[in-house]
């Protein structure tokens, strides 16, 4: 009876009909960036150093350094031992204080603290903004080429995504007609992101105020990610879409990141640009605050750091950086000039990335951009972001965020890999 009972209980453990499964929007994640560098790194040829112009992270360059002024913010707020508990969900007011004066030296319209919400990282900020605004058959205009997290945010919740166009020919400026033509009335906000990650431009104060006026026709608002603000190296200055506000509700996206060399430290910003309190009257304001309750914080003494931070660091810490990056990205710029088969239309003016055209039809034995990447990973060992991950398809996105002989080491190896491959009129040609 025993055994009987047994094998009926195995038979009904066999027989039962779970009803839970891995959720299927999770694929996308093998054309994220992440998911493209882990298949990569498992293609590099292990006979050769790798070369890492694949992901932007400054740290990869050993001349980016943190401010000594961070190092001991942080270091202060940790052995003051009063920042060891939970903060508020919204911050650390100090810390809240010191972002509203930071952006608003650069805006017309003053920021206040009640205008901020911290968050771990930028991430953070889009997993929070994008369900604040994802009402039932919203749509959300994004650009292409693009960070790809806002597609994969939006389609978990719920958010139905248009891609309008940069245009490579104009500086990679946005393409108002195709703009205004995704629009309808269920469109409640489109995407910008300058200095542009991936395109390595920076929009100019006239473009921007076109931008703003044509969301304002549409009725929607701008979320400007500002990630890389004020990392512009080149003839036009950055100009942050929160000088717009007065035209068009913004809600500005930022982050320690790259301009404080500090990725590791996860710390971000939400700043609500809204002068003439449209997101207070649309219930925008009250949502972000909701939605900041249910999510976690960034580490209390990072934030107890925030206010000497950005009060303290210097111009000279700003100015070497920039100086680092212009250099480099006039190096990448002029090495890529002598590689067969790869164009640059626009040279980088900010930010640490560049899009780069493949011209297929010069290259032998490669079927599309991913199929390059893989292949250069093999033979060269060189990491390169295939562009379809964030959305150009036979385009490459590559970081400049290296030391000098790294990228010109990368490059030499980019241009040998492209001459073993080239077609034999571009041989004869050469």
């Amino acid at each position: 009876m025993e055994n009987g009972g047994e094998s009926g209980r195995k038979e009904e453990k066999n027989n039962v009909k779970w009803k839970f499964q891995g959720n299927q929007g999770l694929k996308s994640s093998a054309v994220s960036v992440r998911g493209v560098f882990n298949v990569l790194m498992q293609s590099i040829n292990k006979e050769r150093d790798a070369v890492h112009l694949c992901r932007v992270d400054p740290t990869d360059n050993p001349f980016f350094r943190a401010d000594p002024v961070a190092a001991h913010a942080l270091s202060t707020a940790v052995n003051s031992g009063n920042f060891n508990g939970y903060p508020p969900t919204a911050g650390l007011p100090q810390a809240r204080r010191a972002i509203a004066e930071y952006l608003s030296s650069d805006l017309p319209n003053k920021l206040s603290a009640e205008d901020i919400f911290v968050t771990v990282g930028a991430t953070q900020a889009i997993d929070i903004i994008l369900p604040v605004i994802a009402n039932p058959g919203a749509n959300i205009l994004l650009p292409r080429p693009g960070y790809p997290l806002y597609e994969f945010r939006a389609a978990f919740c719920g958010l139905e995504v248009r891609h309008f166009d940069l245009l490579p020919n104009s500086a990679w400026e946005v393409d108002i007609d195709s703009l205004e033509a995704l629009a309808d009335d269920n469109t409640v906000a489109m995407v910008l992101i300058s200095p542009s990650n991936p395109c390595g431009n920076v929009f100019t104060y006239q473009h921007l105020k076109r931008v703003a006026e044509t969301a304002r026709k549409l009725g929607i608002c701008v979320i400007s990610d500002e990630v890389y603000g004020h990392i512009a190296y080149g003839s036009n200055p950055f100009v942050p879409m929160g000088v717009f506000s007065s035209i068009v509700p913004v809600i500005t996206i930022g982050s320690l990141s790259k301009r404080w060399i500090v990725p590791g430290w996860r710390f971000g910003w939400i700043a609500t640009c809204d002068p003439n309190g449209i997101f207070q009257k649309t219930g925008i304001a009250a949502s972000i605050k909701r939605y900041v309750e249910i999510t976690t914080d960034p580490p209390t003494v990072i934030q107890a750091a925030i206010p000497e931070i950005l009060e303290r660091t210097n111009n000279e810490f700003y100015s070497k950086n920039l100086d680092i990056t212009r250099e480099t990205a006039n190096i990448f710029y002029e090495k890529l000039k002598e590689i067969p088969s790869l164009t640059c239309p626009h040279k980088p003016e900010g930010a640490m990335a560049v899009m780069v055209l493949i011209n297929l039809s010069q290259i032998e034995g490669i079927i599309d951009d991913v199929d390059f990447c893989v292949k250069l990973a093999k033979e060269e060992s060189v990491l390169i972001l295939p562009g379809v991950t964030v959305g150009l398809k036979n385009w490459l996105r590559i970081s400049f965020a290296v030391e000098r002989s790294a990228l010109e080491e990368g490059l030499s190896r980019l241009k040998a890999f492209c001459v073993r491959h080239a077609t034999m009129s571009q041989q004869i040609s050469a």
